[in-house]
C-alpha cells in the first residue's frame, strides 16, 4: 500500500515525510558522533559538543551538496524549470553529493579548530551510516530509489508494476555498517582511519552493484555517476586505510 508523501499540512504547508525523515536522520547522525567523541575520551582535539558545531556547517552545507550534485546531473531537466531546482522536498538528492560536500566542510572545519581529521570522520561514519538508512525510507514513500521489473517474493508495486526495492537494500546495508562499527569495531580500533576507510569501502562496494540495477540513475554516456563515485570512494576508502595503518605503526 503506497504511503501518502505528505505527512501533515500546517497553515497551507505541505509537510512531507522525505524531509522529517532527513531530519530524523540528522538529529541521530549528531547524538552518534557525539557518543564516539565521548568514547574516545575527547581526544586528538576533540571537545565537547562538538558533534553540535561542525554539524552547523556539514549538515546545511551536505545538504545543498546533494542538490547540486542531483541538479547538475539532471540540467536537462531543470535548465527548462529553474523554479523547482530548490525543490527539494520532492525528493533528488544525491547522497554522494552530500557526502562530498560534508567531507570536504569537516575536512576545513578541522583546519580551522587544530582537531585530527580522520578522528572526527570515524566519529562521524557511524551516525552517518544510520542517517542514510533512516533517509532511504523517505525514497520509499516518495515511491522513487527502486529497481527494475523483478519476481522476488520481497518486490514492491510502484506504477503497477513489481520491482526491486532497492531503497531498502541500501537501507539494510547502511544500518548493518552502523551496528558494526558503532557496538564492535569502535571498541576495536587500532589505528585512526580504521573506522571511515571501512564504511567508504563496504558502503562504495554495496552502492556498485545496487546501482546496477536502479532504474533512475545519474548519467555521463554510457556510466552511471553513482558507479563511478563508487570505485572512486573504494579506492579512497583503501588508500586512507593503508596510509592510515602505516602511520600508526611508524607511531609505535
Amino acid at each position: 500500500m503506497r504511503i501518502n508523501p505528505v505527512a501533515f499540512t500546517i497553515f497551507g504547508l505541505e509537510v512531507k515525510w522525505y524531509g522529517i525523515l532527513i531530519a530524523i536522520g540528522v538529529f541521530f547522525a549528531i547524538f552518534i558522533t557525539e557518543k564516539m567523541a565521548e568514547k574516545k575520551n575527547y581526544k586528538y582535539g576533540l571537545y565537547k559538543d562538538i558533534s553540535t558545531d561542525v554539524s552547523i556547517f556539514a549538515v546545511l552545507i551536505g545538504v545543498l551538496g546533494a542538490r547540486l550534485y542531483y541538479v547538475l546531473f539532471e540540467w536537462e531537466y531543470y535548465s527548462k524549470h529553474l523554479d523547482e531546482i530548490f525543490a527539494i522536498r520532492n525528493g533528488g538528492l544525491a547522497i554522494y553529493g552530500g557526502i562530498i560536500a560534508g567531507g570536504l566542510t569537516i575536512y576545513f572545519f578541522c583546519k580551522h579548530k587544530k582537531v585530527k581529521v580522520l578522528t572526527l570522520l570515524d566519529c562521524v561514519a557511524p551516525g552517518l551510516a544510520l542517517a542514510h538508512s533512516i533517509g532511504r525510507w523517505g525514497n520509499y514513500i516518495n515511491g522513487e530509489a527502486h529497481g527494475g521489473v523483478t519476481d522476488v517474493p520481497w518486490a514492491i508495486l510502484v506504477d503497477g508494476q513489481w520491482v526491486h526495492p532497492t531503497f531498502f537494500y541500501e537501507s539494510i546495508v547502511n544500518f548493518s555498517i552502523f551496528l558494526f562499527l558503532y557496538f564492535y569495531l569502535s571498541k576495536k580500533q587500532k589505528f585512526e582511519g580504521e573506522l571511515i576507510s571501512f564504511y567508504m569501502i563496504v558502503y562504495g562496494i554495496a552502492r556498485f552493484f545496487i546501482e546496477g540495477i536502479r532504474t533512475d540513475s545519474l548519467y555521463i554516456g554510457i556510466f552511471r555517476v553513482s558507479q563511478l563515485v563508487s570505485i572512486a570512494i573504494i579506492i579512497l576508502g583503501i588508500s586512507i586505510r593503508i596510509i592510515a595503518k602505516s602511520r600508526q605503526k611508524n607511531v609505535n
